[in-house]
């Protein structure tokens, strides 16, 4: 399938770290005539941007929250460096947050981690990262902008009409664009089910119930009885650090035990999914699990329970990319919008190392809208999509990607890439900007980066100091040789 409309003008939404490389990838194809970014934060980094605790004091979210289709976000204004006013957009952070992946995994292909940073770093060192690697571009992004709205201008060229409102002034302008790159994540919207009485629970105790999405630190939590709900990392993380404060151990309500989770997890009360919160007629505080047990005088409850897909500016398109939020539909290969393939969506999968993941897809989308790769027919997207489907279903697992199927996506967007058409004048003998692949070596680290994690986190206060994989014991070359000759 070859686009009917030469793609010259290109808007990239967002200035986080999947935007940031899209930006690099389009400028290395020398195609393009324009290319705008649209970021409604007053900084790069998208949510590694991270917010103290003041600003989300008093935020809340509805209980529970099942639907993805919310408004736009409304800034919080604060005074900044000079004077300036600055826009915060609440964002997924804690204070004590640290990656959950490696460095030595977690970097471009272009830009190495400083070498004082330690093996996970803390959310501090990445957005530091991202400012460096956004330092030659930054001239290309508009700050303070908000995308209000997309819509189709023309189904036969497949151009957008793109809106964007100036959060200082309040201005809107609307410009076309040949292709769209929306690099605004998926952090925005949480999910908080529900559960029998829970909505009744939470007008009799307000504000116990809440997300992590406004979590920042345990000292909220000294001496309070607390249960935490989820079992993703960021529940991990935070269910131990407020086991360290809280009245009691934690009570963890899981539906499954996550292959994150650290040994030591035995110094906390392991429940299953709630089924009911009791009437507060009847008893105090009281929540029942599916086991039956009941635990009363519950003083917080906080949902890691993730979020939804939302793209509240692109609620014009037919057919739809959001309808029931657990993933983003019409979609070819993770990435294209399959009706109109000069919309693009990096890093919709989950489970997976997001920033080499977001060069291999702006790799693909770069070189389709520089016309050096072409799509199959729309016919044969549908059917991928279906296939997948078919496997492994409509809801929240067809954006999971769990190792090795993460790293053989991967492979197959490098080796897709290398397939260009080669053009004089660019990179590489005219092969462009070559994303990664990871090879034996990067595959042994996603393999094993829970162990990894674990060992790291057993350091304790001593971890700060971790630089490298064979500090904590993680030796490649070793384990190469320990597999003897038949690799």
């Amino acid at each position: 399938m070859s686009l009917k409309n030469p793609i010259r003008r290109v808007a990239v939404i967002g200035a986080g770290p999947s935007g940031l490389a899209s930006v690099k990838y389009l400028l290395a194809e020398k195609h393009f005539d324009q290319i705008e970014v649209f970021e409604q934060r007053s900084s790069v980094g998208g949510a590694w941007n991270y917010n103290a605790s003041s600003y989300k004091s008093g935020l809340s979210t509805t209980v529970p929250h099942l639907t993805p289709n919310e408004p736009l976000e409304k800034p919080i204004w604060i005074d900044g460096t000079q004077g300036k006013r600055e826009a915060i957009f609440v964002s997924p952070l804690y204070d004590l947050l640290e990656t959950n992946i490696p460095k030595e995994l977690m970097c471009y292909s272009d830009q190495d981690w400083p070498s004082e940073a330690q093996l996970f770093p803390k959310h501090r060192t990445v957005k530091q990262y991202l400012e460096d690697y956004a330092k030659d571009i930054k001239s290309l992004i508009q700050f303070e902008t908000q995308v209000v709205d997309v819509k189709l201008k023309n189904a036969g060229l497949s151009t957008w009409d793109l809106t964007a409102k100036n959060l200082l002034t309040g201005a809107e302008t609307t410009q076309t664009f040949d292709a769209v790159v929306v690099a605004s994540g998926h952090f925005t919207v949480p999910y908080l089910p529900g559960a029998p009485g829970m909505e009744a629970w939470n007008v009799s105790y307000p504000g116990v119930i809440s997300h992590s999405k406004f979590y920042d630190s345990p000292e909220n939590f000294r001496d309070k009885k607390v249960v935490v709900v989820g079992s993703s990392a960021s529940g991990l993380d935070i269910g131990a650090q407020i086991n360290e404060v809280s009245k009691g151990q934690v009570v963890v309500s899981q539906k499954s035990e996550s292959y994150l989770a650290a040994s030591s997890a035995g110094n906390q009360i392991i429940c299953p999914e709630i089924v009911a919160f009791l009437p507060p007629t009847k008893h105090n505080r009281g929540i029942k699990f599916a086991d039956g047990r009941i635990e009363e005088e519950i003083d917080a409850v906080v949902f890691c329970t993730g979020y939804f897909y939302s793209f509240p500016f692109l609620s014009s398109l037919n057919p739809p990319v959001i309808t029931h939020g657990w993933r983003t539909t019409n979609i070819y290969q993770q990435l294209f919008y399959l009706e109109h393939p000069t919309l693009a969506f990096p890093v919709l999968p989950q489970r997976v190392i997001p920033f080499p993941m977001a060069e291999a897809q702006a790799a693909i989308f770069s070189r389709v809208w520089s016309a050096r790769l072409t799509l199959p027919p729309k016919d044969a997207m549908r059917e991928w999509e279906e296939s997948e489907i078919n496997t492994k279903g409509d809801g929240k697992s067809f954006h999971i990607l769990h190792f090795p199927a993460d790293a053989d996506y991967l492979n197959f967007l490098h080796d897709w890439a290398k397939k260009a058409t080669p053009r004089p004048r660019l990179s590489n003998d005219g092969r462009g900007k070559i994303g990664p692949r990871w090879g034996e070596k990067e595959r042994w680290m996603r393999a094993l980066f829970p162990d990894i994690r674990r060992a790291f986190v057993k350091k304790g206060e001593a971890r700060g100091q971790i630089r490298s994989l064979a500090e904590l014991g993680f030796d490649f070359e070793e384990w190469k040789r320990e597999q003897g000759p038949h690799l």
